[in-house]
Order: structure tokens, then sequence, then C-alpha cells
């Protein structure tokens, strides 16, 4: 985050990057994630999922699913986005 960006304007920036990606699955789980958790979420864990979203798609898909392991510093929200793949 800036210091001219508000927390209303990073969790307007951050829900159109989870919304506009580049695999139409990561779209669908990266903006109900958002939609649920961005506007409770405390700086520190917004400063990771800012982090989080500048990751590859195919990374983010592969550990979000199961099929890779994520890096260990993301592995914590990595598995809440997860549960939210599960649902």
């Amino acid at each position: 985050m800036t210091s001219a960006e508000t927390r209303e304007i990073r969790i307007k920036r951050l829900t159109m990057r989870s919304m506009r990606r580049g695999i139409k699955e990561m779209d669908i789980l990266l903006t109900e994630y958002a939609a649920t958790n961005l506007a409770e979420m405390e700086p520190e864990k917004m400063d990771l999922y800012d982090r989080l979203l500048r990751e590859n798609d195919q990374d983010l898909y592969q550990w979000v699913t199961g099929q890779a392991p994520a890096p260990e510093r993301f592995g914590a929200l990595i598995g809440e986005i997860s549960r939210t793949y599960e649902k």
C-alpha cells in the first residue's frame, strides 16, 4: 500500500486484481475469497495477499488445488483460499 492509497482504495484494487486473472477458475476462486475476506483483513495479511496476487496464475492454480505445494510464506493463505475451492 502506498501512502496515498487508502484502505478503501486498496480493497478495491485487490478486488479487481482478484477478478481479472489469466485463468477463469482463479477469477472465480479469488473473487469469492476477496469478497468474503478483504473488508475484515488485517493490514499485514492484506500485504501478503497483495504479494500472492503478483504470482503466476498457473502456480496459484496448482497451489490452490493441491497439485503442487505452495511456498511456505503463502501456505496458510493458500489453505484459506483452498477452502473456498472446496465449497
